[in-house]
């Protein structure tokens, strides 16, 4: 049985000839992500900013689109709802300002006009408690996201230097870290909400662009094996012997994703489009910024193996 293939196995699309302006056009990709993370900087979340926290409970199972345009009509626009617990229990998070700064009475006030706010027709709401939410603690969540990015990095770096040459690492790493720039620049550029949850999903498109950009360079490992051609026609051959996986791959994970986006919450919305952008933006980068990157690091067969299997493979040879 034949696998079902989007482009023919043997396809001739000839990617290195468009390597230039791929790699200018990530090149200025990379700036405006830059650029746009300092000057706009990001709309951080209560995660980050510290806040009052409440929670409530129902009778019955609330909706909570109902309650956020409750909160949103009574003045509370930033308010974070999610469900927890109980099907009857939600937790209402507002971000700090002048209203919501002081001690425990001040959140207990906070928390009985949320309560009020967010009751519904027949479904009252009650609150079982109210909290200030440090915004030290937001601090140190921070310094944890970038050091879990950090940690993440040099690992990929280690894990394909080992497995391929420092050529194929650095490579695979500048892809990775252009998709997350990318994403990262695009929560800053547009202004949407940054939470954990769309720091988490940054931090799962690391996965997925590393492991679609090792698929690729496999195939380049075992083509420049079995191959006699110049470089270039290796890198063309890989990416078209992997676009219909690539391609296949991608449109499954993306439909996943937009079903998460539609239909799992306003809590989960921020991952699901931080992972939608770095689906679409990993794809293309593992096509037309990996293997160009190679070709201009220049890379060579000598590369693709650990030294001391280079040396044993020669010295079988005549």
């Amino acid at each position: 049985m034949q696998p079902f293939n989007v482009f023919p196995h043997d396809s001739t699309f000839d990617f290195m000839r468009l390597r230039l302006a791929s790699l200018v056009a990530a090149a200025l990709l990379m700036v405006v992500a830059l650029g746009a993370i300092p000057l706009k900087g990001f709309n951080f979340a209560l995660d980050f900013t510290g806040g009052v926290g409440v929670e409530l409970r129902y009778p019955q199972a609330p909706d909570v689109d109902g309650v956020r345009a409750r909160l949103a009509a009574s003045g509370y626009e930033d308010a974070q709802v999610q469900a927890f617990g109980s099907g009857n229990d939600l937790l209402v998070r507002l971000q700090a300002d002048g209203k919501q700064e002081g001690g425990a009475d001040q959140a207990g006030s906070i928390g009985d006009a949320v309560a009020s706010a967010a009751s519904l027709d027949g479904n009252p709401a009650t609150k079982m408690s109210s909290a200030v939410i440090s915004a030290q603690v937001g601090k140190e969540l921070a310094w944890n996201g970038f050091y879990a990015l950090l940690f993440v990095v040099l690992g990929f770096l280690a894990y394909i230097s080992a497995r391929f040459e420092w050529k194929f690492a650095v490579a695979a790493i500048i892809t990775t870290l252009h998709d997350v720039l990318i994403c990262a620049g695009w929560f800053a550029l547009s202004g949407h909400e940054f939470d954990l949850t769309v720091l988490a999903g940054i931090l799962s498109v690391m996965g997925y662009s590393i492991n679609d950009t090792i698929v690729v360079f496999d195939r380049v490992r075992e083509n420049f094996k079995s191959l006699r051609v110049p470089p270039r026609e290796v890198l063309n051959k890989s990416i078209n012997q992997t676009l219909s996986r690539t391609v296949i791959t991608s449109f499954v994970a993306l439909l996943t994703v937009l079903a998460l986006y539609f239909y799992g919450g306003g809590s989960l919305r921020g991952m699901a489009e931080a992972q939608m952008i770095g689906i679409v933006v990993g794809t293309l980068s593992s096509i037309f910024i990996a293997c160009p990157l190679l070709l201009w690091l220049g890379v060579s067969k000598q590369d693709l193996l650990p030294k001391a299997r280079d040396e044993a493979a020669l010295a079988r040879r005549p």
